[in-house]
Formats: C-alpha cells, sequence, structure tokens
C-alpha cells in the first residue's frame, strides 16, 4: 500500500517535467521510427505507383498555418513521389490560407530537391481561386474558364502541360490535403464521383473518423493526421531509399509515440491507485463492523 500512496502524492509538475522530456529527448536526436504502412495509406502509394509516366495529378492544398505539422509532410511526401515518377503536378487550392502552404512546398521541393524539373512542363502553380466548392464544380466542367492564368499571371496558353486540360476529367488522379471545408468530401462530391475520377486525400487525425466510410468506394486512400503522413513516406523510402533524409513525420512521430506512451502510463497508474484505494476503503469499512 506505500507504493500507492507514494503514486497518490505525486506532484503534478513531475508529470509536466517528465512529459517534457519525453518530448524534448526524441525531438534533440530524432529517431527514425519502424513505420508500416497501413492499407488505406499504402493504396494512395500503389496508385501513385501504377501512373504512367506523364501522367496528370492534380494536388490541392485546403489547409492552413494551424495544421502544417500534420498536413504539410503529406503533401510533400505526395510531390516527391509525383516528381521521383516523372507524373506532371497541377497545385491549385480551393483555401485561401492554402497559398501560402503551396509556395512552402515549392521552396521545399521544386527549389530544393528538383530544380532540375521544368516549370510548366513538369510541374504549375495554378494557385488560389475563391468559390470552395464552387471552385471545384466549376474547374470540373471547365477548368480554363476559371483558370485563365497561373498563380504568377501567365495565360494558360503559355504553359505546355496545360495544353490538353479542358476540364477536371482529364486528370488521372485528385490529390486533396486538407482539414475542413471544402476539403476531401467535396472533391469526392464535386468531382470524383460525378466524373469517377480518382481521389486521394490526406487530414487531420481528428477529420480522418468522419472520412473512412468513403473508402474504398470513393476515395483511392486517406492520410489520416500525422500517423498517415509517416505511414506515406514510410513507403516511400521503402521504394526510394534515398528519401530517407526528407522524410519529416517518420521524424516527429517519435516525440508524438514517446508522449502517448508516457500519457497511457499515467492512467494505467492513476487507475491502478484508485482502485486498490476503493478496496482498502471497503476492507476498512468491513473489519469496523465486524468489530
Amino acid at each position: 500500500m506505500a507504493l500507492i500512496d507514494r503514486t497518490k502524492r505525486i506532484d503534478r509538475r513531475v508529470l509536466f517535467l517528465l512529459m517534457a522530456a519525453g518530448v524534448a529527448i526524441p525531438m534533440l536526436f530524432q529517431p527514425m521510427l519502424v513505420v508500416h504502412p497501413s492499407p488505406i495509406v499504402a493504396h494512395i502509394f500503389e496508385k501513385m505507383e501504377s501512373l504512367p509516366e506523364g501522367s496528370k495529378v492534380l494536388l490541392s492544398f485546403d489547409y492552413g498555418p494551424s495544421t502544417v505539422p500534420e498536413n504539410q509532410p503529406m503533401a510533400e511526401a505526395i510531390a516527391r513521389h509525383a516528381m521521383r515518377r516523372d507524373l506532371r503536378l497541377y497545385l491549385v487550392s480551393a483555401w485561401a490560407e492554402g497559398q501560402a502552404q503551396t509556395e512552402l512546398l515549392i521552396a521545399n521541393v521544386f527549389r530544393g530537391d528538383y530544380a532540375h524539373k521544368t516549370y510548366g512542363a513538369d510541374w504549375v502553380h495554378l494557385g488560389y481561386k475563391a468559390g470552395a466548392q464552387g471552385m471545384i464544380n466549376a474547374i470540373y466542367g471547365a477548368f480554363r474558364n476559371l483558370y485563365t492564368t497561373d498563380a504568377a499571371g501567365t495565360s494558360v496558353d503559355e504553359i505546355p502541360m496545360m495544353r490538353d486540360v479542358q476540364s477536371l476529367r482529364d486528370m488521372d488522379l485528385i490529390v486533396d490535403i486538407g482539414s475542413g471545408v471544402p476539403g476531401v468530401k467535396e472533391w469526392i462530391q464535386f468531382a470524383g464521383d460525378p466524373g469517377n475520377i480518382p481521389i486521394a486525400g490526406g487530414v487531420t487525425a481528428v477529420e480522418a473518423l468522419l472520412l473512412y466510410p468513403y473508402y474504398p468506394r470513393q476515395l483511392v486512400g486517406l492520410m489520416g493526421g500525422l500517423q498517415g503522413a509517416a505511414e506515406y513516406e514510410a513507403a516511400l523510402v521503402a521504394r526510394y531509399p534515398e528519401f530517407r533524409d526528407k522524410s519529416q513525420a517518420l521524424r516527429i512521430m517519435g516525440p508524438q509515440y514517446v508522449a502517448h506512451a508516457l500519457i497511457v502510463v499515467f492512467i494505467i497508474l492513476g487507475n491502478v491507485a484508485f482502485i486498490a484505494e476503493k478496496r482498502r476503503a471497503r476492507h476498512g469499512r468491513g473489519a469496523g463492523g465486524a468489530s
């Protein structure tokens, strides 16, 4: 019973210090944890692998700065995979905040690892258009009516990879990285379902639960939260080891795993102490009645 009494008297500041250490140490050493892709994530990877060279992939940035730790690794993994497979990548956004996240990806991926790729032939930044799901509906029928220029103001008629794009039905795959509305659900409703266009997604862990019912009939696959991003990176590294040093989510997972493990331990200890205290109280009452 002495252990139970000590457990009950633990200062909450000790728990806070343990949690801080559990997060800080993995962040400092950045261990690469072993992650195995789940089927719902692996199906996105295999879909990307199955596309012939030159296939058209639309990547939509429908999230803001608040969810960058979960969403940005997903977007960058998809972009690197597309460039490694020599696919053509079309960058758009149905969120105004998504424009900045697109620019971040361009700086990290296209101006760094894939500076040799040609703008307008291998990838294009078409930018943000207002209208939410109305924007998706508009480009489903007439892409070039809404996107007359790229994000820099260059006419789409001058961009080689736009010449054979008239509607979303010309896309071989749409990948939406989102954290709200419009997002994956709206891309399914206004593009995937009516046009029979393959849709894949990446969302925050909270939103993923609402989208699982769409898989596998209406969604090729779904990356849910940081875990989903890490699973996609794990599949990418397994097939292309050169991406190991570019894996953001796999490195961030260390602090998350440790933090979750500590929380579980604290919960177990708290419940054990609570149950033991109740039993001790019952036995005390029983002994008092017997006397």
